[in-house]
């Protein structure tokens, strides 16, 4: 397998399926919380999931662990997965 399609596979924090980028949504820390980064610019790390409530709110446990950071508020994805994943 070439580096390329390694690096366009990935994994969604929530169902731990994989799929391509363009399925998925990236997920990054800016500051202490975590956001959902739409234009996928965002610095650091980012954790991928499906855009879909199940997937985001499975998800929620696992993001500071994924961004690497102890402390990081989540309540911004609980928000996005509740209202509508907008």
């Amino acid at each position: 397998m070439s580096p390329v399609m390694l690096n366009s596979i990935r994994t969604c924090l929530g169902c731990r399926a994989r799929s391509e980028p363009a399925l998925l949504v990236r997920i990054a820390a800016q500051g202490d919380e975590a956001v959902v980064d739409h234009d996928r610019r965002l610095p650091g790390r980012g954790a991928w999931v499906h855009p879909t409530q199940q997937c985001a709110e499975r998800a929620l446990r696992a993001i500071p662990r994924a961004l690497r950071q102890r402390h990081l508020d989540t309540s911004p994805i609980a928000r996005w997965a509740q209202d509508g994943l907008a």
